[in-house]
């Protein structure tokens, strides 16, 4: 399959072509042909597999081929609006599509926060075809009657479920009331399907295509997964110490918080080893250098948000570690994707305190697979988790109690429910990993058909 195969124009074959794509990947395959035809679309992509051009190339050939109702007065409405979480990914997505569409000159501009509004509101007056924006401040050009969304003939929800985990579900939902309910194509692409999605896609999409493209939390085979159970004022110790055994070992390092990173990122560069931060509260140009400085090993350790690491593309990146774990189970397979990428090996570390004993439930329910916990000698920790009645995945055990698996010997017999396992067990495979968050529920219903992809 080539994308010429696609009915894609000559002009974007032409962009395509000078950018090196030859073929397109499983979600460009199958998604291109939908869109060109005109249906709205559901599809389960995950980031790095290629679905900005998957809805972009349509996008683009559309706004070019169709011909736009002449505006009586005013400058040129926005026909297509593409949402996306964040300021990052926004510039991302207006990049990518500015490259497919650079003989086809469709005039464009993002749309988001943390910056002054000028440059916005004077691309909005010229006119432009096509706007890349973040909920929050698309609303806020709402408010000020800035941007008219009443001409919009093609919409676009990326990353939907990033989107509604940040809270934007309202914000999304005023934009929509803005947005014509007729003659009007939908696009939603997320990498997991939560019940809210489900329902939000309903309540604005005609009759939608789905597709998907990979196994629902799909991880690698050659990935291996350690935890180390430890108190929580000896986390940075621990994951310095871990850090010290190879110095020069490139290591994508994942805390909770913004400022979380700062500080961590802070502690181990003084400790002697390079490190960076990255989040959403850096420039655009920070977190770039950051990115590049780690790719070219003048930096070791990349401290990232989740928020942050989306579109982070590192082939053979040897370790991740987890010094906090997520909250949602779904978001561990997106940071572990980063290692094990085309059949390399790689290790996936999570450093677990006791109150995090629940996520780490969820993401053994999700793995399906056995999790291997180990002490690390000097860093034992004072409070073991525990797993209430029952280790992740298995049976309940009478009075609480379980007989934990150790790796060798020990020195001294604890009491079996104050004592961590040695594995955590996967069991069973159940229908849910739990909430995503409070009133935030995966289906437990019928999951849309799945077209499998051709790779």
């Amino acid at each position: 399959m080539t994308f010429e195969n696609l009915g894609l124009a000559p002009a974007l074959l032409r962009a395509l072509d000078e950018q090196g794509y030859t073929q397109p990947t499983a979600i460009q395959e199958q998604a291109i042909p939908l869109a060109l035809a005109g249906h709205d679309l559901l599809a389960g992509a995950q980031t790095g597999t290629g679905k900005t051009a998957a809805f972009g190339l349509p996008l683009i050939q559309y706004l070019a081929t169709t011909p736009q109702e002449v505006a009586t007065r005013g400058p040129r409405k926005p026909r297509a609006l593409v949402l996306t979480p964040t300021r990052e990914l926004a510039v991302q997505v207006h990049d990518s599509l500015r490259g497919y569409g650079k003989y086809l000159r469709i005039p464009s501009t993002t749309i988001y926060g943390g910056v002054g509004m000028g440059n916005q509101l004077d691309a909005l007056r010229r006119g432009v075809d096509m706007v890349i924006a973040c909920p929050g401040r698309l609303i806020d050009h709402i408010e000020r009657r800035s941007i008219d969304l009443s001409g919009i003939e093609v919409l676009v929800l990326d990353e939907a479920d990033r989107m509604l985990d940040m809270g934007f579900l309202p914000s999304i939902k005023r934009i929509l009331a803005k947005l014509p309910k007729q003659n009007r194509q939908t696009m939603l692409f997320s990498a997991t399907f939560a019940e809210p999605i489900r329902e939000l896609a309903m309540e604005f999409m005609r009759d939608p295509k789905q597709i998907q493209v990979t196994p629902k939390n799909t991880v690698a085979e050659t990935i291996t997964h350690r935890v180390h159970p430890v108190d929580g004022s000896r986390k940075r110790d621990l994951l310095l110490h871990l850090l010290a055994k190879d110095s020069r070992l490139q290591t994508l390092v994942f805390a909770r918080t913004k400022h979380g990173s700062d500080k961590l990122a802070m502690f181990l560069d003084k400790s002697g080893i390079k490190t960076a931060a990255i989040h959403g509260n850096k420039s655009q140009g920070a977190r770039q250098r950051a990115l590049n400085d780690f790719k070219a090993g003048r930096i070791n350790v990349l401290v990232a948000t989740d928020i942050a690491a989306r579109g982070i593309d590192i082939d053979q990146l040897p370790q991740v570690i987890n010094f906090d774990l997520p909250m949602v189970a779904e978001d561990y397979v997106h940071r572990i994707g980063r290692t094990g990428r085309n059949g390399s090996t790689g290790e996936a570390i999570s450093l677990v305190a006791q109150d995090e004993a629940k996520y780490l439930r969820a993401i053994v329910r999700m793995l399906g697979r056995d999790v291997d916990l180990r002490d690390v000698p000097g860093f034992e920790p004072q409070t073991p988790i525990r797993w209430g009645n029952s280790a992740p995945g298995k049976a309940e055990q009478p009075g609480g109690e379980r007989t934990p698996r150790r790796n060798g010997p020990q020195k001294h017999a604890r009491r079996p429910h104050s004592e961590a396992p040695r594995h955590a067990h996967a069991g069973p495979k159940k229908h849910s990993s739990g909430p995503r968050r409070e009133g935030d529920r995966r289906p437990g219903g019928a999951r849309p058909s799945q077209a499998r992809p051709a790779r």
